[in-house]
């Protein structure tokens, strides 16, 4: 199996759970945090939402200078906008992934604000770190939901709420 093989077949399995963590989401919980520095969850959900347009960012690009290209987040009203757009953003790594080939995984990337350079690291590496934010944000959202005695779904087997 190629690494574009790979990533394309972890990016769905990964995907399937995220699906499944963001529709429990209520609309009326959206702008609820757990705590003043934490996101709140629309912040949160977006972020996640978004995360797999990463792919194609690192594949056809070079890198991000935030300075010349600020982050503004999606607008999302609620869960459905929501879904609608981690679908974009899959679709558009699906793209990007069916087009590459392993070689094009090489060439360096680069993350950075300005002179400040917060990552230089292979095309590849920027996918599998976007693959592993989605994990790791995944799982605050989880932690929040949990705040909000809202079920949570197994990821990689049963949840206290669904043992299989």
């Amino acid at each position: 199996m190629s690494m574009i093989e790979m990533l394309t077949k972890e990016m769905e399995q990964e995907a399937n759970t995220t699906r499944r963590m963001l529709e429990r989401i209520p609309d009326d919980k959206l702008d609820w945090q757990p705590h003043p520095k934490s996101m709140t969850i629309r912040q949160l959900a977006t972020h996640i939402a978004e995360l797999p347009s990463w792919v194609a960012l690192a594949l056809n690009t070079d890198g991000l200078d935030f300075a010349t290209a600020p982050y503004e987040p999606t607008p999302i009203h609620n869960t459905a906008d929501l879904l609608a757009l981690q679908e974009q953003s899959l679709n558009e790594a699906k793209t990007a992934l069916s087009q590459a080939t392993d070689e094009q995984l090489e060439p360096m990337w680069t993350l950075r604000n300005g002179d400040e350079i917060y990552s230089h690291t292979t095309k590849g590496e920027v996918v599998r770190m976007s693959y592993s934010q989605i994990v790791h944000h995944r799982a605050q959202l989880g932690v929040d939901l949990r705040l909000l005695d809202i079920p949570i779904p197994g990821s990689y087997g049963p949840s206290a709420d669904e043992p299989f």
